[in-house]
């Protein structure tokens, strides 16, 4: 048996760390290892994040939860290239989208 949140990280998180590798790549100059770096992952893993891979392929199943996640990535990537944020800070705004998300998919 899988927690709401296992399963929603499990699918989720890969999407939303690649929205936020893309934006800090794109927008803010941010190199692969940086990038890795900050998200606490591999720099292998913000390639195949670049080069549509991984996270992407779970797009379909969050077709109308996808602006929430690309807004909230979006603004992530603003604050992590402010320094405004953490890691630690960065784990718990992905639990707080995970919580947003589950309530809006239980509403519906």
């Amino acid at each position: 048996m899988y927690l709401p949140c296992e399963s929603i990280g499990r699918r989720l998180l890969p999407v939303f760390r690649s929205y936020i590798a893309k934006d800090l790549i794109e927008k803010y100059g941010f190199t692969q290892i940086e990038v890795a770096k900050k998200l606490g992952i591999t720099q292998a893993a913000i390639s195949q994040y670049l080069h549509l891979k991984r996270g992407i392929r779970d797009l379909e199943q969050f077709k109308e939860i996808l602006p929430v996640i690309q807004s909230a990535a979006s603004e992530m990537a603003s604050e992590i290239a402010s320094g405004r944020i953490d890691t630690n800070k960065i784990v718990l705004r992905f639990c707080e989208l995970c919580l947003s998300i589950r309530k809006k998919t239980l509403r519906a």
